[in-house]
């Protein structure tokens, strides 16, 4: 099930552990692992707390994008983030990433003529799914991994465009005061019941490789319904 399309407005990577990562004019996405290069890439989880915390967590934040209609929702409050500012790897623009559920698929690039597809997404991630297997999951942590799962079977192989799977949200941490201070409160916020809203982007898995560019169109696959709504992984 197709949704709106968006576009890649940056593209971001750093190969050393730093809050921000420098925009880059392309970077690659290779299969099961994240963005070649990238210091977060692999199978088991590479965030440093989260690696204090279990090394041994499937590594569900291969991928993390951001929705650039964020970054002027806070720029009139007086907070001047850049692209790749908070760490993302993909910077989109007419996206509600927010918004998604838990398994969508993001392809990036024109739609291909007839030709060769990407293989089978179950065997393309299964080390992934391998490590979720062995480790120990957490509520959440465990559906998104279900959600990859789901949609790595339902993918089927045919479309060799570069492609993510949505596993979940980033949960905004401390380190973002750091960076500009006081945004924290305004990427992590609370609704009308008093539960946390996470605005700081979300976090994939890479289901096919290849170069992803500023400029490429951001095509939405939605899994089919009830939908999961995206929660912290």
């Amino acid at each position: 099930m197709s949704a709106e399309s968006g576009s890649v407005a940056a593209v971001s990577r750093n190969d050393v552990y730093s809050f921000t990562k420098p925009n880059r004019d392309e970077i690659v996405l290779v299969a099961g692992i994240g963005v070649e290069g990238d210091v977060h890439a692999g199978v088991h989880v590479r965030h440093r707390s989260r690696v204090k915390a279990d090394p041994t967590q499937p590594n569900l934040r291969q991928v993390h994008l951001i929705q650039a209609e964020l970054f002027d929702e806070v720029a009139p409050k007086g907070y001047e983030v850049p692209s790749g500012g908070l760490g993302e790897n993909v910077t989109t623009h007419g996206l509600d990433l927010l918004g998604l559920p838990r398994g969508t698929i993001l392809r990036f690039g024109a739609e291909p003529a007839e030709g060769p597809g990407g293989g089978d997404g179950v065997a393309v991630l299964g080390a992934v799914f391998a490590a979720a297997g062995a480790a120990t999951l957490d509520e959440p942590t465990a559906r998104a991994a279900a959600a990859v799962k789901e949609a790595a079977r339902r993918d089927g192989g045919g479309d060799p465009r570069p492609a993510v799977i949505l596993a979940g949200l980033r949960n905004p941490c401390a380190q973002i005061n750091g960076f500009r201070a006081g945004l924290l409160k305004e990427v992590l916020q609370k609704d009308e019941r008093g539960n946390p809203v996470r605005k700081a982007g979300v976090m994939g898995v890479v289901l096919r490789g290849g170069v992803i560019r500023p400029g490429d169109p951001v095509a939405v696959e939605l899994p089919p319904g009830p939908h999961g709504p995206l929660e912290r992984v």
